[in-house]
């Protein structure tokens, strides 16, 4: 007859062991299942066990003790193929650059001398030498050459240098002289910025507004707007005044410098600045 005895399983020898507990830990110790033979297990104050967890176990003599609670792997994502490069984070769009700082502002100025050239000279007749009227043409009969007014600025339109200007714009008044009838100077810019002792030099020319004799016929007076390139010219000092001049004798026009109005060829330059 066999022995039964040779069929059972026997714990001895094996060192650590991996059984499932049967009931949760309490009072140092639970029951758990090892390779089907239920033993109790001795579970140390720091470790809790549940009831079908998993446990590994250290065996030392008839003694088991409870080493730790075996859990599953966490699962780890593979890795994304050789030849691929790894996702990117979408952070959104980038932000926007901050607007400039835009600056506008609007500078008057005076003249600082209006005169009149006649034959060679600055005329003296028609008051002083920094305020006088200003002419263009020649009056007829006369035996003088033809006049040419002009308007000096100084430095003043200079401070805005750098700014963009955005409109110019100059005051006229027409006085007795000539015709009644409305007439348009023909305007120029002047390269100086202050009254030369000889001829000023003339550049770029357009017409200008038509004007009647004060106190005759209307408009006489007039806030006249310059081609903006001529207010950029002005600030940038690549040129100074303005005059007005024909090459013929006609029209014949008075206009109005700072000793007859305080206003007379008054600049106002309109301007903007971005940093």
């Amino acid at each position: 007859m066999p022995d039964w005895a040779d069929t059972k399983i026997s714990l001895a020898g094996q060192g650590t062991l991996v059984g499932l507990a049967v009931t949760a830990s309490a009072s140092g110790a639970c029951l758990a299942d090892v390779a089907g033979i239920r033993v109790t297990v001795r579970v140390p104050p720091t470790l809790t066990i549940g009831a079908q967890q998993n446990v590994l176990i250290a065996r030392r003599g008839s003694v088991y003790w409870a080493i730790a609670v075996l859990t599953a792997a966490p699962a780890v994502p593979p890795p994304p193929p050789v030849d691929e490069p790894p996702p990117t984070v979408d952070r959104g769009d980038p932000a926007p650059a901050p607007k400039p700082t835009v600056t506008t502002g609007t500078l008057v100025c005076p003249p600082l001398a209006t005169s009149t050239w006649r034959d060679g000279k600055w005329r003296t007749d028609i008051g002083s030498s920094t305020s006088a009227d200003t002419y263009q043409g020649r009056y007829s009969g006369s035996g003088y050459g033809r006049n040419s007014g002009y308007a000096f600025y100084g430095s003043k339109p200079r401070s805005i240098s750098g700014a963009t200007v955005t409109k110019a714009t100059v005051k006229l008044r027409r006085l007795t002289s000539g015709d009644y009838a409305r007439r348009s100077p023909t305007l120029r810019l002047v390269t100086q910025s202050t009254r030369p002792s000889g001829a000023p030099t003339l550049n770029e020319t357009t017409s200008g507004p038509a004007l009647g004799v004060r106190g005759q016929v209307s408009p006489s007076e007039i806030t006249f707007e310059l081609p903006t390139s001529w207010g950029q010219a002005l600030a940038d000092g690549t040129r100074g005044g303005l005059a007005i001049t024909v090459a013929s004798d006609d029209p014949y026009i008075r206009l109005a410098g700072r000793d007859s109005w305080s206003a007379a060829w008054t600049l106002t330059l309109y301007w903007r600045r971005s940093s």
